[in-house]
């Protein structure tokens, strides 16, 4: 096979979304399916997945959630009960209106949400105070289709998420709640993925159907300057109880409806992380979630080697090997003896595995390992001996900083604070994301999208921007006015063209 085969053939830089196909394809992260918009999450994805779904189900169960399962088809009645909850999900639904040659009397959605699926549940097993907190959550596919471009694991028809749902007799200690799933969202992408996010709350135009407020993490693809939803935690108020009636008992006299809230987070945070970590050779993993953390790679073994030889750098090599594992280290040994040393540099570079060790003759004598870094193509030697899983452990850890280091220094470089709007287009057609004084208003909001709209022969070129969220830090505000209608501001609203 040809180099230029098996590796990428595009640059990050010059063809961001065929490179990122291409990394997603060539280094086994998914591969495609038949039905547009579906993809098949291979081992180097799915792992990942995995690692977060174990790590946030620890989290959750310190707060009380416990885990359910429920069905993913919705009666038509159902999805009617709350039209303007289901209107921005309503061109996405899919209906099974046929069984074979049958017709269905009613049609059944396929779920692009859960609250209509799940509430009347909470109606029958919530009675009184004392069933309260009902705290719950399902991990399950979800199905959009989704009718613009589809980008694999962005933009799906079918997707992997957990969505939380939970009941409670206070709105404060619904709110308190709010928060800290944001939070463990914000941990996911900062300590798991090595990705920055920004933590901040919806504006009224964005915030989900029926929410009183929506939270949010943002994240921020630099090569095309684009911000992107990466996870939310919604409070909804008693919009969906009293729709529901879930209501809780509070003595002889009295009921009061439950505040609800909803929070959900997807496989997109797959895409995120491969978007901005992976480079030109391929992907590039973060080391916590990266399904094989180092892989070595016994290398000098010639025709002519003694088997005394080889047997001797073999049985290094597993030793090696069993240290780390011995260590929860995620170590592999690659000792394929049909292809070259070459070809298994650049395979495991292309999966993005964080660590290669490689060890030949002569590293045996001077008992060694030669070490070669992922993310930045630096090269060491290391002595091998009982402290090796000790000294790999600190290499990952190092690894791990270093990689959300550079992607936050990249995001913060490409924020930029601008205070009217001439100011505002020239930055956001270099790719940057917008600090903005805004006066909230709806209609100026819809101003600044469609003034940043690219037209050419009359379709839309390119998306204007649009509130990504009202961040919950950034500098102090100086009492600047909006940029649209000079109006009267209280903070800073993050703006940028998004996914």
């Amino acid at each position: 096979m040809s180099k230029q085969k098996f590796g990428l053939t595009v640059k990050k830089s010059e063809n961001f979304s065929t490179w990122y196909t291409q990394v997603l394809d060539k280094g086994e992260f998914l591969d495609y399916y038949d039905v547009k918009g579906c993809y098949i999450l291979r081992p180097n994805g799915q792992f990942i997945w995995s690692e977060i779904r174990r790590w946030f189900t620890n989290e959750i169960e310190k707060i009380n959630v416990e885990e359910y399962s429920f069905p993913m088809l919705i009666p038509k009645a159902f999805l009617e009960k709350e039209a303007s909850h289901i209107s921005d999900f309503s061109p996405e639904v899919a209906w099974i209106t046929k069984c074979g040659d049958e017709v269905l009397h009613e049609p059944v959605a396929i779920r692009p949400t859960s609250e209509t699926v799940i509430y009347p549940s909470f109606a029958k097993w919530i009675s009184s105070h004392r069933d309260l907190p009902l705290k719950i959550n399902q991990w399950c596919n979800i199905l959009r289709w989704e009718l613009r471009g589809t980008t694999p694991l962005i933009r799906s028809k079918e997707f992997l998420w957990q969505e939380g749902h939970t009941a409670h007799l206070k709105k404060s200690d619904a709110d308190e709640e709010v928060l800290y799933v944001l939070d463990l969202y914000y941990r996911i992408y900062k300590e798991l993925l090595a990705v920055p996010v920004i933590k901040g709350i919806k504006t009224e135009n964005e915030k989900f159907a029926g929410a009183d407020y929506s939270t949010t993490v943002e994240g921020f693809i630099p090569q095309v300057g684009r911000g992107i939803q990466a996870a939310t935690s919604h409070h909804l108020g008693q919009t969906f109880s009293q729709m529901f009636d879930v209501k809780a008992q509070i003595d002889d006299n009295s009921s009061e409806f439950v505040y609800q809230n909803s929070w959900g987070f997807t496989t997109r945070s797959l895409g995120i992380a491969v978007m901005i970590h992976s480079d030109d050779k391929g992907l590039v993993l973060p080391p916590r979630v990266a399904k094989t953390q180092v892989i070595i790679i016994p290398c000098g073994i010639k025709t002519k080697t003694k088997d005394e030889d080889k047997k001797k750098l073999i049985n290094v090599v597993e030793k090696i090997k069993r240290q780390l594992l011995s260590a929860n280290i995620r170590a592999q040994v690659d000792s394929r003896d049909n292809i070259t040393v070459g070809y298994k540099y650049n395979h495991w570079e292309l999966k993005g595995v964080p660590l290669r060790f490689t060890i030949g003759p002569e590293e045996l004598e001077k008992k060694e390992i030669c070490v070669y870094k992922r993310n930045t193509g630096e090269k060491s030697q290391v002595q091998y001996n009982e402290d090796i899983a000790n000294i790999t452990s600190k290499l990952l850890d190092e690894i791990q900083k270093e990689l959300y280091d550079k992607a936050l220094v990249e995001q913060n470089s490409k924020i930029k604070y601008v205070k009217d709007f001439p100011e505002f287009i020239k930055f956001l057609d270099n790719n940057f994301l917008l600090m903005t004084p805004w006066c909230e208003k709806s209609e100026c909001e819809e101003e600044i999208k469609k003034r940043s709209t690219k037209y050419e022969d009359g379709k839309i070129l390119l998306a204007g921007a649009k509130s990504l969220c009202i961040p919950f830090e950034s500098k102090e505000f100086n009492n600047e006015t909006c940029i649209i209608c000079n109006g009267t501001c209280k903070r800073y609203t993050l703006f940028g063209r998004s996914y």
